[in-house]
């Protein structure tokens, strides 16, 4: 376990009670520092082979591979290292399809806080084992009947723990903001930038970290949102100036980008940083997972592979330029990954 009560600790502390009202590129690169020796540097990874034939550079941002199989870990961890001695030791609840409950469990358990998630009984196997084995208390819910966020409030009610928000939090945000950190770092030693940086989007809060990010290291370059059909509640939000919801009564394979309208903290941000939205279709993100495993050798959950399936999707946007597209998430039972790509 690491040691969360030291003289450090205390300054990052100190700086979160006093930085947390909005979100600052200042705040990511404190972030940075809190996550040290915690989360790894996943690998900017391209096909020259599949370049020739887009007629563009693609650059994959792979967080599939980072610690608990997605980003979400960056956030988790700087959100409860942010907390109070006693705010830990009260625990932590989080709500979550699964990459989030993940990213909370096993930074909890890193530093020795409780931790309680609920989850949607039908969440793919592999996240409500994995959330489990972290050391999560696992509650499940009735995704069509029960009320997730209500269940964790009562949770936090009776037990006086800290509810960790999937992404509508600004120390959350920033903990999601260090991916970009290292994509402008990662760019500069292949001594080149981006014209374009995709990114998956569910409730907003990674894209608004990498926005905020790119807004200050790299302005010249355009972040776009990429979503599901049906579920492009962030484009069509960016398009009429407010928020909108999705309609009701549609499903789609990418649940873990999968919200019913952008958050109240992260969409404010992303209406003045991002630029574009993309809708992708289950078919191209099948397709983009198929790609990803096959040119990079990669596991892609359908969520995960969205910006990729919208960037293949738009391809003529992007002759001759060099694009960023972040895979978010990897976290799929292998089961069903075969089906999708069968």
């Amino acid at each position: 376990m690491r040691d969360v009560i030291s003289e450090r600790q205390r300054d990052f502390i100190s700086f979160w009670l006093e930085s947390s009202a909005m979100l600052e590129y200042k705040m990511i690169v404190h972030a940075a520092r809190v996550l040290e020796g915690v989360t790894r540097l996943t690998p900017l990874l391209e096909s020259e082979l599949l370049n020739r034939r887009l007629g563009f550079r693609l650059l994959v941002k792979a967080e599939c591979l980072q610690r608990t199989g997605s980003f979400k870990i960056r956030g988790a961890y700087v959100k409860i290292a942010s907390l109070s001695k006693k705010q830990r030791a009260a625990g932590v609840v989080a709500f979550s399809s699964g990459n989030h409950a993940q990213g909370v469990a096993a930074a909890a358990a890193e530093m020795n806080v409780p931790s309680t998630i609920i989850m949607p009984q039908d969440a793919p196997a592999v996240k409500l084992r994995n959330t489990a084995q972290y050391g999560a208390k696992v509650i499940t819910y009735d995704r069509a009947t029960g009320d997730r966020a209500k269940i964790a409030r009562d949770v936090a009610e009776q037990t006086g723990a800290t509810l960790i928000a999937p992404y509508d939090d600004y120390v959350l945000m920033s903990g999601q903001g260090t991916v970009a950190l290292e994509i402008v770092d990662q760019l500069a030693k292949l001594k080149t930038s981006a014209d374009a940086l995709v990114c998956p989007v569910g409730g907003g809060g990674l894209i608004a970290g990498i926005a905020t990010a790119m807004a200050e290291l790299s302005p010249a370059t355009t972040v776009c949102a990429a979503e599901p059909e049906h579920f492009d509640d962030t484009r069509r939000s960016l398009i009429a100036g407010e928020r909108v919801g999705n309609e009701p009564g549609y499903n789609s394979i990418c649940d873990s980008i999968v919200t019913q309208i952008p958050g109240e903290k992260t969409f404010p941000i992303n209406q003045k940083l991002v630029s574009l939205g993309y809708e992708a279709s289950e078919a191209d993100v099948i397709f983009a997972m198929r790609l990803l495993a096959d040119e990079m050798k990669i596991v892609a959950e359908p969520g995960g592979a969205a910006a990729v399936a919208a960037v293949l999707r738009h391809r003529e946007m992007w002759s001759g330029k060099t694009v960023v597209a972040v895979v978010s998430g990897g976290n799929v039972d292998l089961s069903a990954w075969r089906e999708f790509l069968s």
